[in-house]
């Protein structure tokens, strides 16, 4: 029988960033024979229905992260315990379960205070919850025997924050869906921009994130692009993917500035990969990203993407497509030079985009997951 293990996080769905990863290195295990254990929010169907796998339960009183992590640490720890008397591994998520195990850091909550939208109320709650995080992570991490990272920018984040030794921390990037996220055929593209009314005349900008606080950068990218637009020949629009406490202040904002027909909010979207498919390129002028899953899918798919040179997924670059790297994401005229830079290099880049493309498809989520689980089984 294959070794048993726990997996400690809030989620394991497929609604990407972290979550989407958590899921990928569950269904890997469990494919592979081993019992898994999942002390969690929410699992998907995927996983709830795999012989392999038991999914504990935890609470999230008032549907808020921050009122449940107590619940998941307890959980967790009590479950961590018994895995390992039975001889098998734990791994858990940042500072949601302060265990001797392994753990898998996807965000540094010491590296970045997230301003959110809103009322007093709201803000104080954001504060109140950072701290909360920040002193959670900082115990997880310093009691963990291993750390896995998601990016070189991670690693260095969390061992600032944290003063973990750098030695205990290994370096493990994100894998990729090829399936799902990959070039269309040109057919496919024209068939996917007809379904969408989208005009194959006019170019599309895809920006992917949350919209209830400033961390990914809509508000610069909103104020390049008021200003392309002022100047008269950009002739691109843009398409909003996400939703948040900010959504309906932007959409009247961009009534008011005359931007309505250039600039559309989608909402929350289960249809990414074929938006990217029908997209010209992906604009991630973010604050602070761990590594940054919604860049990595869209290079998947082939889409040139704009992205802040401080993203751990910007590491991944080659030399020769810096001039899609964001050295100011406050900086709403650099990214609009950055804009009419895509726009007039793109064909010169495509070579670069596409060789990136296929070399990001080319390591698969198992093989993220194998290398996860080698480590773990080595120092966990």
């Amino acid at each position: 029988m294959r070794r048993p293990y726990t997996l400690i996080a809030g989620d394991f769905v497929d609604t990407g960033g972290m979550d989407r990863a958590n899921l990928a290195l569950a269904l890997w295990l469990a494919r592979q024979g081993h019992p898994v254990r999942l002390v969690a929010h929410r699992v998907a169907d995927a996983l709830r229905d795999h012989p392999n796998v038991r999914f504990v339960r935890v609470p999230k009183p008032a549907n808020a992260y921050v009122l449940g992590e107590p619940l998941l640490s307890a959980a967790g720890r009590a479950w961590a315990l018994r895995t390992r008397a039975e001889g098998g591994r734990v791994v858990a998520n940042g500072g949601n379960c302060p265990v001797p195990a392994a753990n898998w850091v996807h965000y540094v909550h010491g590296a970045y205070a997230a301003e959110p939208a809103g009322g007093v109320l709201r803000q104080l709650k954001g504060r109140v919850s950072h701290r909360y995080y920040v002193r959670a992570e900082r115990l997880a991490l310093r009691r963990a025997r291993v750390i896995i990272a998601n990016s070189e920018r991670t690693r260095a984040d969390l061992v600032a924050a944290t003063g973990v030794p750098a030695s205990r921390v290994r370096v493990i990037y994100l894998g990729s869906d090829a399936e799902r996220f990959r070039p269309a055929s040109p057919e496919a593209r024209r068939e996917l921009r007809a379904a969408l009314g989208w005009p194959e005349s006019r170019p599309v900008a895809l920006f992917v994130g949350a919209l209830g606080d400033r961390r990914k950068g809509f508000d610069t990218l909103f104020r390049a692009w008021a200003r392309l637009c002022e100047r008269g020949g950009w002739d691109v629009d843009l398409k909003v993917v996400g939703s948040g406490a900010q959504r309906e202040a932007w959409e009247r904002e961009a009534a008011a500035k005359g931007l309505g027909a250039r600039i559309q909010f989608l909402g929350f979207r289960d249809d990414v990969p074929r938006l990217m498919s029908a997209a010209d390129v992906l604009v991630s002028p973010t604050r602070y990203d761990a590594y940054g899953l919604n860049v990595h899918e869209a290079l998947c798919a082939g889409l040139p993407a704009l992205v802040s040179r401080s993203a751990g997924v910007a590491e991944r670059y080659p030399a020769a497509l810096a001039g899609l790297l964001l050295d100011a994401p406050e900086d709403a005229d650099a990214l609009a030079r950055r804009l009419e830079a895509w726009r007039e290099h793109a064909a010169a880049w495509a070579p670069h985009v596409s060789a990136l493309s296929a070399e990001l498809r080319a390591r698969t989520w198992d093989a993220m997951a194998e290398a996860i689980v080698d480590v773990v089984e080595r120092e966990g």
